[in-house]
């Protein structure tokens, strides 16, 4: 039980000596609410990320990245470009809802407890502005697959002056990427256009010789990325906006059951794709419509020997209108989506297309100290019928500096078309009985914000019955309750000049039934940083310290813990020019994020900046 370990914890971050420190408390956040707030005055535990806070990140892909925030940990199949996973609270890589500008992404045919139906490896940092993470369950606000939170992703935007930025860099396993576009707004016109290319020739993605797809090459991997958004004002609270983004890759990878397939070259080819127009008006004083459609697409092409073995493609059509009205206590959200999913490709799956027609309600307002969000939703899905979510939050601000909520939510995540109708191929496949997972969760957390130090001690328990299981089988099934308990302590302080964070999370993520630990999720896990900016220079240093796992929810195969230093650096070589470098996994550390998978021993990465003051 981790209820002594929260209250030592609290007990401890009630003595902690704060000073000054820069600020996000009042950064406004969308994605909590569905509507905009102030970071600091809202019921539940979110991160936000912005593009200065990218630029100085250690880590060359998103998963790398996000894995050193507060309650998110991961697994990847070996180099870049290949599968990766993100864990969020403990939940299964596909209890993670992803959205890029708005639109769900990813593939309706993945999406279990170890592979994600995220390509996070063509998701690239280059394009993105701004992160939001949202832990907790969202179904309530974002309907299926929200179990564990929200990643909302937004591309590169416009405004100010016409600026054009460009980046270049080199470095080890032959690594090279270069990025450039132009933004700015003109008249009542808002636009950004930008490109990236990304190459890495990669390692050695299976390193266990006795793995039977083991292959001793390198494993590279390609990818180029385009981002294209625009908004005009068509009248004072009326504006029209498009959003595009595609990103392209081809990567290498080992497969095969005897020596003869596992000496043959393969290759995975897959493009994410996002594209919408929405109408935005203020239909009166307080009431704000927002009209969304859109399309999300996930292609992969399988090769072997440079022949096409396989594809599949997923295609999200969605559409959504969403009220904001403002009350006299507070906010009240009305909305409509409806969500038509297909697949299309060489499998022969039994169905391949299927329909969701939702609508949600929301309130959050203040009275007095209190602080009150509620959320209700309704799913309608072609194969499993209605499902109902609901949400409710009570916060308290005990004075200036501290303040306090708690909430209960549920969520659910209906199986992907793999799940269900995999058809059998290397003695695996689907389960078409399988059940809709279902969550209940609990969250209380205590908040300190002064002078722009941060500081904050979340415990959560969430219950997830019929979780969806493929480790270690040949078909899914539904086990019957999985717990995932946990608490977060996180910080971000100034001390005289020197910024310094960190973080550190206690899960219990284990099946009911069996008793077992899920797999890929450590108990332990922590993160530091301390940086500083003086005149020119720039300087980060980062720790991330994860404790051991087991790769298989049977807990069958042992993952060792493992601590990765990475230090990053700038210097502005003239106004507009900065050289920057960055080295991760500094001490060449050995470590395994899958079992058999390698990882990346030491590396450097340098590179040119030009970016416009």
């Amino acid at each position: 039980m981790l209820r002594p370990l929260v209250a030592a914890l609290l007990a401890a971050l009630l003595a902690l000596p704060f000073t000054a420190a820069q600020a996000d408390e009042a950064a406004i956040v969308v994605t909590a609410t569905r509507q905009p707030m102030r970071a600091n005055e809202l019921l539940s535990d979110v991160t936000v990320i912005e593009r200065a806070e990218i630029e100085r990140a250690g880590q060359a892909t998103l998963s790398d990245f996000l894995a050193t925030r507060p309650g998110i940990q991961q697994s990847a199949n070996g180099s870049p470009g290949a599968n990766a996973a993100v864990f969020l609270r403990g939940g299964s890589s596909g209890h993670t809802l992803v959205l890029v500008d708005g639109q769900r992404i990813g593939s309706g045919t993945l999406g279990s407890s170890s592979q994600s139906a995220v390509a996070w490896s063509r998701l690239p940092l280059a394009q993105i502005e701004r992160i939001e993470i949202l832990r907790g369950p969202a179904s309530s606000l974002y309907g299926s697959d929200a179990i564990g939170g929200v990643v909302q992703i937004f591309t590169r935007r416009g405004e100010g002056p016409p600026r054009v930025e460009a980046e270049a860099g080199v470095g080890s396993y032959g690594t090279s990427a270069t990025q450039a576009g132009v933004h700015g707004e003109h008249g009542g016109l808002r636009y950004n256009l930008a490109a990236a290319q990304f190459r890495s020739a990669g390692f050695n993605n299976i390193v266990n010789r006795a793995n039977r797809a083991y292959n001793p090459d390198a494993d590279g991997f390609a990818m180029e990325s385009l981002t294209a958004n625009l908004a005009y004002a068509l009248a004072p609270g009326h504006e029209i906006g498009l959003d595009a983004f595609q990103s392209d890759g081809r990567n290498r990878y080992d497969s095969g059951a005897t020596a003869a397939s596992a000496a043959r070259q393969y290759e995975n080819g897959l493009t994410v794709q996002s594209y919408a127009a929405s109408l935005k008006n203020r239909l009166a004083d307080g009431w704000h419509s927002t009209f969304r459609l859109g399309r999300a697409s996930d292609d992969t092409t399988a090769y072997a020997n440079a022949v096409m073995t396989n594809v599949v493609r997923t295609d999200q059509d969605q559409a959504s209108w969403q009220h904001d009205l403002r009350l006299g206590g507070g906010n009240l959200l009305l909305a409509w989506e409806n969500l038509e999913q297909k697949i299309g490709g060489t499998s022969a799956f039994t169905l391949k297309n299927r329909s969701v027609r939702s609508w949600l309600a929301g309130w959050n307002g203040r009275l007095g100290a209190h602080r009150l969000q509620a959320n209700l939703r309704r799913d309608d899905n072609s194969q499993f019928g209605g499902r109902n979510t609901g949400a409710l939050a009570w916060g308290y601000q005990l004075d200036a500096r501290w303040r306090t909520h708690a909430s209960y939510g549920t969520a659910f995540r209906a199986p992907t078309f793999n799940d269900l109708y995999y058809p059998l191929t290397a003695g695996f496949v689907g389960n078409p009985n399988l059940k809709p997972e279902a969550a209940q969760s609990r969250e209380v957390a205590l908040h300190y914000e002064r002078a722009g130090h941060r500081a904050g001690v979340t415990w959560y328990l969430n219950r997830v019955t019929d979780l969806i299981s493929w480790s270690g089988l040949t078909s899914p099934v539904n086990i019957g309750s999985a717990r995932l308990e946990g608490i977060t302590v996180a910080t971000a302080m100034r001390i005289g000049a020197i910024d310094v964070d960190g973080s550190f999370d206690h899960l219990d993520a284990r099946d009911e039934t069996s008793g077992k630990r899920l797999g890929r999720r450590a108990r332990s896990s922590a993160n530091a940083g301390i940086g500083q900016t003086v005149g020119p220079w720039q300087w980060r240093g980062e720790v991330q310290m994860v404790g051991s796992r087991y790769d298989d929810d049977a807990n069958a195969r042992h993952l060792g813990g493992y601590g990765l230093v990475n230090l990053q650096g700038s210097y502005a070589v003239a106004r507009d020019w900065s050289l920057f470098a960055r080295a991760n996994n500094l001490f060449g550390k050995k470590y395994e994020l899958a079992a058999d998978f390698a990882t990346p021993g030491a590396n450097l990465f340098v590179g040119l900046r030009y970016a416009p003051q």
